[in-house]
């Protein structure tokens, strides 16, 4: 089986930073280097949950950059690059392009909620600026905004509009999207919990925000959903769902970076307005990662770093 360039397990990369709120380097390429060792398929860097509305213009290309020189071309690295602006959106898409990013993650333009036609000539100024594979990234809960498979359509006849991360948690909408643009079109969930049917509807992958804190896993469950082994897929499901769940018990990524404190991965720092996550949720996500087998018994009562792996 031939699968689309992009495919499998992506992590929507966390940005870490240092406890003044600066951006981490060291531990960042170290997050790549471990997430690609665990047989994570893509990166994503720069999206929502790499905090990229708290940060610079500077900082954005920094950590595209960041990824793209740990990465070394050992998996495909699709750069966020959205804004509500499309002039935003075509020089950080043409930055990323010229800092070898393989594909381009353009969200939505959120808070101004422009029609179906002003997305159709949003995303046609951003993939007419670049010569990079463009994913749209079709997310209503963030961007209040929700194209159409429609407008997905005329919008795939673009000859570098190549596929969608899909965070409506309609699963429905995979097989909408099917029929009107044919099974070459590239479907990635942008939402674990559902995952698995997304898949079994004919997606060819996810943009994952549990791959942060379990990469091995969430790779070894897009591979069992890929080779059709949705039995294997569906204990990897049942071992990984309570970490789908509590790293949204907050507002994401907050819970993520908990997790990864946990594991020894990165601090917890994020920017205003985001603010750290509570005691309860620190409870729930250690639960989690106890019950995926990430951490031990010992270790949550203890409360030391553990070592995460398949």
């Amino acid at each position: 089986m031939t699968l689309p360039i992009f495919h499998g397990s992506i992590t929507a990369l966390v940005t870490p930073m240092l406890e003044d709120g600066s951006l981490d380097e060291a531990s960042f390429r170290a997050l790549v280097d471990w997430q690609i060792a665990e047989g994570t398929h893509g990166l994503v860097p720069m999206g929502t949950t790499g905090e990229s509305p708290t940060v610079t213009h500077d900082e954005h290309n920094d950590v595209v950059r960041w990824c793209v020189e740990e990465a070394r071309g050992r998996v495909p690295v699709i750069a966020g690059a959205g804004s509500n602006s499309t002039r935003e959106a075509v020089s950080l898409a043409q930055r990323a392009e010229k800092d070898g990013a393989d594909g381009l993650l353009i969200v939505t333009p959120y808070y101004n909620k422009p029609s179906q036609d002003g997305l159709y000539a949003h995303f046609r100024a951003v993939a007419e600026a670049t010569g990079l594979p463009v994913v749209i990234y079709n997310i209503p809960g963030r961007s209040v905004v929700d194209m159409s498979v429609e407008t997905m359509t005329r919008l795939y006849e673009l000859p570098n509009i190549v596929g969608v991360k899909d965070a409506t948690a309609n699963v429905a909408r995979v097989s909408l999207q099917r029929a009107a643009m044919g099974p070459d079109f590239i479907q990635l969930s942008g939402e674990d919990a559902t995952a698995l049917g997304f898949m079994a509807h004919g997606g060819h992958g996810c943009i994952s925000v549990a791959s942060n804190v379990a990469p091995g896993l969430c790779a070894a469950f897009q591979e069992a959903c890929i080779a059709g082994d949705f039995r294997s897929a569906l204990a990897y499901q049942d071992r990984l769902m309570p970490l789908h769940v509590d790293l949204f018990c907050e507002t994401n990524p907050g819970p993520a970076k908990v997790a990864l404190a946990m594991l020894g991965r990165c601090s917890e720092t994020m920017r205003l307005p985001m603010v750290p996550c509570s005691d309860t949720a620190r409870t729930k996500v250690r639960a989690a990662l106890l019950h995926a087998g990430l951490i031990s018994a010992e270790e949550t009562a203890l409360g030391v770093r553990a070592v995460a792996g398949r």
